[in-house]
């Protein structure tokens, strides 16, 4: 069983799934069916290959953290992870070829800022993730445009003013499910001398502001339903999914072990939309 946790969460399929959830959801929101489609096709295979790159650079960085279980694990099959990069990155390319130009020209800058935050370009060979505080803003806007913003385009209603709300939602609660990584990293970025939000306000506060993230959260999921932007069942759905991702926030601690960070805390986000779906089909 082992093996196939370590499996789904460091070989990437686990957050890969969790960002198809996420745009599945927003199709289900546009009016859409659940089923395949080149964007889901790309974002999926995107998304895998951008983390499976992550793990690659950020595991050469960090052989002080060899100790650590999930950076065992990585270490382990670090052939594998790059294999899985290389496939995952081909089936991008193929993906994104076959997407319309609106679609291509929108994915320029969430995509370099994607590779900046994985690619050491910078003097020092740093990566944007590895400037104070900046991470935790860069993955809230590229997962919100990516996984709202994208589909709403293709359905020309991005400008609108529901799918604002829902992109600024999204943000919000990506921002909320983000800070308990950054309390989990706490000795890591101290040691790569990186500033994060925990790091300077403290654990408690940093759970406070996750609080308040996602009380933001439900007042927007309460303003697009009554702008009838969603059902019944999609509100409750959305409420429970941050009341539910509230607690698991606010549990959070550095004792705790990654399958609770890389399985509960990335597992809100397909919680989320299964809640939806679920919604859905009984009322």
């Amino acid at each position: 069983m082992k093996k196939l946790i370590d499996l789904l969460l460091y070989g990437n399929y686990w957050i890969a799934i969790c960002a198809l959830s996420m745009v599945l959801q927003t199709q289900i929101f546009l009016g859409f069916p659940i089923q395949y489609s080149v964007l889901s096709g790309f974002i999926f295979s995107s998304t895998f290959f951008l983390y499976a790159a992550h793990r690659i650079v950020g595991i050469s960085r960090l052989s002080e953290f060899f100790d650590v279980d999930r950076y065992q694990v990585i270490a382990r099959f670090k052939s594998h992870i790059f294999f899985y990069a290389l496939i995952t990155g081909l089936a991008s390319l193929y993906f994104f070829f076959h997407l319309s130009w609106t679609v291509q020209l929108a994915l320029v800058v969430p995509g370099i800022l994607s590779l900046g935050y994985v690619i050491p370009f910078l003097g020092n060979r740093k990566r944007l993730r590895d400037l104070d505080h900046i991470k935790i803003y860069l993955i809230a806007v590229v997962w919100a445009w990516v996984t709202v913003g994208l589909p709403a385009l293709t359905a020309d209603k991005v400008w609108t003013v529901p799918y604002l709300l829902m992109a600024l939602e999204r943000a919000i609660f990506i921002f909320a499910i983000t800070l308990p990584f950054d309390i989990r990293d706490l000795v890591v970025d101290k040691h790569s001398g990186v500033q994060t939000i925990p790091s300077v306000i403290g654990l408690k506060r940093t759970k406070q502001l996750g609080l308040y993230a996602v009380i933001a959260f439900c007042l927007l999921v309460v303003a697009n339903y009554c702008l009838g932007t969603y059902l019944l069942s999609d509100l409750v759905a959305l409420l429970i999914s941050g009341f539910s991702t509230l607690y698991i926030i606010w549990i959070s601690d550095q004792s705790r072990h990654d399958y609770f960070y890389s399985g509960l805390v990335d597992g809100t986000m397909v919680l989320q939309f299964l809640l939806v779906v679920l919604g859905r089909l009984l009322f």
